[in-house]
């Protein structure tokens, strides 16, 4: 399914060689898993959300990236998270420009329905600066 989520990841993510460890754990940083934070990181942006989502910690992910011979997953660690970065700024414009759906309720019952750019969302985005690759990005 070249049109599912997953690829879509897996296109994103940079290649790179795992951290070699020194003894394993079924519930450590196995190459797989390290494969999984960076697929995560190239989706989601965040150091901790990837982390979260591969089960390990934010501090464990640290860990493995200051070992010796961590240098490829390194390199791949910061080009996984500028793309994440531009990503969810990309969303975070579509968002703004694009409107958002609010609807008011009260009592169990929708009073008011209301369509348009989110504002407050709108204004932080153009206040920050954009990610570091947004000039390489097509």
């Amino acid at each position: 399914m070249p049109d599912s989520p997953s690829s879509a990841l897996l296109e994103d993510a940079p290649d790179f060689t795992p951290v070699p460890l020194a003894r394993t754990r079924h519930d450590g940083w196995l190459p797989a898993r390290q494969r999984m934070f960076v697929e995560a990181l190239a989706a989601m942006g965040t150091v901790d959300g990837a982390a979260r989502a591969v089960g390990m910690s934010r501090m464990s992910a640290y860990k493995l990236r200051r070992r010796p011979g961590a240098e490829s997953f390194a390199a791949a660690w910061d080009g996984a998270l500028d793309t994440g970065r531009a990503r969810m700024f990309d969303a975070a414009i579509d968002r703004a420009l694009n409107g958002v759906t609010t609807l008011r309720l009260r009592l169990g019952g929708v009073i008011d329905i209301e369509h348009g750019p989110d504002r407050r969302l709108m204004m932080s985005a153009l206040r920050a600066p954009p990610p570091p690759n947004r000039t390489k990005r097509a």
